[in-house]
């Protein structure tokens, strides 16, 4: 399965077939991410490749020893990473397919925003409400 930024720059390919989803509201998450929560994949080293754009990519160490790698043009969050573990940290949203598998587990909902609303009066549109 293949990913990129919102640009196009750096593109990747991971091997996803058994893609494990989930919501983090963590507020370090929250921040790199401007939104109430990110979706993110654990993804072994060794099933994740970058195809281009490599040398576009710079990196944050938003807490100790996790490096966040973002696109240098368009500053899409791609992935996290702890250089010690054998995996990375997908940013779910970024792929260009569907995984073919939904979210298991929602953590840091202790950090989640007051304002968050899934149901309710929140109205919905499939795109731009008509008139817009």
């Amino acid at each position: 399965m293949q990913g990129s930024c919102l640009c196009g720059a750096v593109l990747y390919e991971a091997d996803t077939a058994d893609l494990l989803i989930g919501h983090c509201s963590c507020r370090t998450c929250r921040k790199a991410h401007a939104a109430p929560f990110t979706t993110t994949a654990r993804v072994s080293r060794d099933k994740f490749r970058w195809l281009a754009g490599a040398e576009k990519l710079r990196s944050f160490e938003s807490s100790p020893g996790k490096n966040r790698h973002f696109c240098s043009v368009c500053g899409t969050h791609l992935i996290a990473e702890r250089p010690a573990d054998p995996y990375v940290i997908l940013r779910v949203a970024t792929l260009d397919d569907d995984p073919g598998t939904k979210p298991v587990v929602h953590i840091w909902r202790s950090h989640e925003v007051r304002w968050l609303a899934y149901e309710g009066d929140v109205q919905r549109f499939g795109e731009w409400p008509q008139g817009r």
